[in-house]
C-alpha cells in the first residue's frame, strides 16, 4: 500500500519540492513540476518577514517564462497584486493563465538596441515603480534569496542519496545550481557542477544572438550567477535539446520542457560515463506549454528542429575557449573559475549586470 499524503496549506506549498526519481544505476533526476515556485515562494515570504510588503504594496516584476507563473499562483493566494512585464515571445496559452490568476501583464513591443528585450524590459519595469507609490520587485536575477532558496533542495539530495558527485542543471538566472551546489559542497566539496546553456546567450561568454530554445540562456549577466561554481559548461542546441525532450519522455514517461531535455542530454552523458559516481540532473518544469512545438514532430520539421536520437551527436564537441563553440552540442572546462578570468568570453560592459530578473 502506497504511503498515506500529507496535507498542504495551498497547491504553491505542495509543488515545491521535486520528486527524486531514478534514471539509471547512478543517475537520478530531480523532475519539478514548476522549479521556479521555489525562489518565488521564498522571496515573498522573505519580503513579509522583513517587513517589505505593506497592506497595499504592488508586486512588479519582469518575466516571459515560469517565474511569473509562479508569482502569480503565490502572489493569488496571498490575495496581492502582480503587474508582469513581458515581451511577444510570451506564449498564448501562459499570458490567459497569467490573467487568469488576477495578474497584469504588460508587452514591450520592441527590443533595446543593447540587451534585447530583456533590457527593454527592464526600463519598462523602473518606469511602472516609478508611477506606484509602494512596490516590491522580488528581482530573481539579483536577489540572493533566488540561490538561497535551493539549500532546501541540496538537503532533500544529501538526505537521499548520499554524496551528490555530479548535479547538471540548466541556467537563466543561475539561482538554482549556484544555490544547489553551494549547499551541496558544505558536505561534499568534491561535488562537480555542469552548467547546461544555450548558443548565443552572453551567460558563459558567447556573443548574444537570437535563441530558438528558451528558458536558458540570457542576453544580460545577472548578478546571482557565480562562475566559481561551475566544473563544466554545455552548450547545446535547439534541435538536440529537443530531442533529447522526447527521448526523456519516451523512455522514462518524463513529459518536462525543453530546458529539462538539455540537462538529461549532459547529465546522461556524463553519468554513463562515469558509473561509480552518482549524478543528479535538474528538470525544471512539465511539458505542458510546449504540446504543439516540442511535443509536435509536424511543428519540429516545420521549423527544422526535427531530430531523431539517432542524428544526434554522442558526445559533446570540447572546445578551447568559448568563442569556438559550434552550434551543437559543447562542452568547455570552466573549471570554477571567475567569468574574467576564463580566455575567450566576450567582454562584460559596465551596467549590463541584471539586478532585476528578466526571464
Amino acid at each position: 500500500m502506497p504511503a498515506p499524503t500529507r496535507t498542504y496549506e495551498s497547491i504553491t506549498e505542495a509543488l515545491l519540492l521535486p520528486k527524486l526519481i531514478r534514471l539509471g544505476p547512478n543517475f537520478y533526476g530531480a523532475s519539478f513540476t514548476l522549479m521556479k515556485l521555489l525562489p518565488a515562494c521564498h522571496i515573498l515570504q522573505r519580503a513579509e518577514e522583513r517587513g517589505e510588503l505593506g497592506p497595499d504594496t504592488v508586486i512588479v516584476e519582469t518575466t516571459s517564462g515560469t517565474f511569473g507563473l509562479a508569482l502569480a499562483m503565490q502572489t493569488t493566494l496571498m490575495g496581492r497584486q502582480l503587474i508582469l512585464v513581458s515581451d511577444p515571445a510570451i506564449d498564448d496559452n501562459l499570458y490567459r493563465r497569467l490573467t487568469d490568476l488576477g495578474a497584469r501583464v504588460e508587452i514591450c513591443p520592441e527590443p533595446a538596441e543593447i540587451g534585447g528585450f530583456q533590457e527593454a524590459r527592464l526600463r519598462r519595469l523602473a518606469e511602472i515603480r516609478a508611477e506606484l507609490p509602494d512596490s516590491f520587485c522580488p528581482e530573481q536575477y539579483g536577489n540572493p534569496d533566488n540561490p538561497a532558496s535551493y539549500r532546501v533542495v541540496a538537503e532533500l539530495l544529501a538526505d537521499q542519496l548520499g554524496t551528490v558527485d555530479c548535479l547538471v542543471g540548466p541556467v537563466g538566472s543561475g539561482g538554482s545550481m549556484c544555490g544547489t551546489t553551494r549547499a551541496l559542497r558544505e558536505h561534499s566539496p568534491q561535488t562537480r557542477a555542469i552548467g547546461v546553456d544555450s548558443h548565443r546567450s552572453v551567460l558563459f561568454g558567447q556573443p548574444d544572438g537570437p535563441r530558438q530554445l528558451r528558458g536558458i540562456g540570457n542576453s544580460l549577466w545577472p548578478a546571482n550567477l557565480d562562475y566559481t561554481v561551475f566544473d563544466e559548461v554545455h552548450w547545446c542546441s535547439a534541435a538536440e535539446a529537443f530531442s533529447a525532450t522526447r527521448e526523456l519522455h519516451a523512455r522514462h514517461a518524463l513529459f518536462q520542457g525543453p530546458t529539462s531535455g538539455a540537462a538529461y542530454l549532459v547529465a546522461k552523458w556524463w553519468a554513463e560515463r562515469n558509473p561509480d559516481r552518482t549524478c543528479v540532473v535538474m528538470l525544471p518544469d512539465e511539458g505542458y506549454r510546449y504540446q504543439a512545438s516540442v511535443y509536435d514532430d509536424a511543428w519540429l520539421a516545420e521549423q527544422g528542429l526535427l531530430l531523431t536520437p539517432a542524428e544526434r551527436p554522442a558526445e559533446p564537441l570540447v572546445i578551447e575557449a568559448p568563442e569556438k563553440a559550434e552550434d551543437r552540442w559543447t562542452r568547455f572546462a570552466w573549471d570554477r573559475r571567475g567569468y574574467d578570468d576564463v580566455p575567450g568570453t566576450i567582454t562584460r560592459f559596465a551596467g549590463t549586470a541584471i539586478a532585476g530578473s528578466a526571464s
